[in-house]
């Protein structure tokens, strides 16, 4: 064979060869980039998050990045921005699937409950001796369940002479919530709703930060003495909390409709007190919808992962929508696997 002709068909194979290594390549990075599933999740879900991911990705292969945390409300703004990249959104609060404005589907899915706490350190309390009282007082009241008890607790902790962490309301619903506990308590215990509410605001009791997260080194040190947040992650970060009656810690499904009688006004409107789930959803800008499909099916079906966070899964899940839920989630309800909850 002519040397001109073998070189030109080595050549040619050369070429052919390396064009298919760049296309195959480019296709595997466009597919890695295509398949990549980002979480969207509350600051108090973080591990949570990062745990089901992992177990998510081992069983389908799909890689899930570290998630992005922060104040529910926060993070709902984040992904309604422009250029936003999010697969699933995991909110601890139903309201803020409102607040992804256009890119809002209609529909999320409670999947595991929780519970507000008030957490304390050695150090948050050892230096404070009205904050040994208070502590005292709820000891005595978790013990006896004596009202006077936890009247003594809330009248000391919003008296000024103790610091409180609070996180804010309009980025972390822990934040509402710490302040719902306190229209509950004085509702309970002093005849008042307003009664330690406006006794936290006018004695100036509250430290804030965009989430509770944010407070926990303050306690730690102790520059605050207790701080509202979640029990999961008061348990996550090994700090002492009391553990509150079902009636103050909203995180009692058959304590709803007397949750509901207090609310707190954020500046997008008024939110109503309810049990604390964590919830999913795909938000309509989602980077890839069969994978984020796949993902809040298999969180729905191995909710029980995250029972070592001090979660409990709820089974079946419960769906909260205002339209028509996509037909994979639609199976979910026919299959038990979910039950309609009402509308978001």
């Amino acid at each position: 064979m002519n040397k001109l002709v073998i070189i030109s068909i080595v050549i040619v194979a050369i070429i052919v060869i390396g064009t298919v290594a760049y296309l195959t390549t480019r296709t595997s990075t466009m597919m890695s980039k295509k398949t990549q599933v980002i979480i969207y999740v509350a600051d108090a879900y973080t591990e949570e998050a990062c745990c089901i991911g992992k177990c998510f990705s081992s069983a389908t292969g799909i890689p899930v990045l570290s998630p992005e945390s922060g104040g529910s409300f926060q993070l709902a703004r984040e992904i309604s921005s422009p250029n936003a990249q999010v697969t699933v959104f995991m909110p601890v609060a139903l309201s803020a699937v409102n607040d992804l404005g256009n890119e809002n589907p209609g529909w999320a899915i409670a999947f595991v409950s929780d519970q507000i706490t008030i957490a304390y350190t050695n150090a948050s309390i050892s230096s404070n001796s009205c904050a040994q009282r208070a502590l005292y007082y709820a000891k005595e009241a978790i013990s006896t369940g004596n009202s006077s008890d936890w009247y003594e607790f809330y009248y000391i902790l919003t008296s000024g002479k103790v610091k409180v962490g609070i996180s804010n309301p309009n980025t972390d619903p822990a934040g509402f919530r710490a302040w719902i506990n306190l229209e509950i308590a004085g509702y309970l215990f002093a005849n008042n709703t307003y009664y330690f509410y406006d006794r936290m605001l006018n004695n100036h009791g509250n430290v804030t930060a965009s989430n509770a997260a944010e407070l926990v080194p303050e306690l730690e040190s102790g520059a605050i003495q207790f701080l509202y947040i979640y029990r999961s992650a008061a348990v996550a970060k090994g700090l002492d909390y009391i553990q509150l009656p079902a009636k103050l810690n909203l995180g009692c499904y058959k304590c709803s409709s007397f949750y509901v009688m207090f609310n707190y006004t954020l500046n997008t409107g008024v939110v109503k007190g309810s049990p604390v789930y964590l919830f999913i959803t795909i938000p309509k800008n989602t980077n890839n919808y069969n994978e984020a499909i796949d993902f809040v099916i298999y969180v729905i079906e191995h909710s029980s992962i995250l029972k070592k966070f001090d979660l409990c899964p709820l089974q079946p899940a419960i769906l909260f929508n205002s339209t028509v839920v996509p037909p994979q989630i639609a199976s979910l309800l026919t299959e038990g696997k979910l039950i309609e909850g009402g509308t978001l």
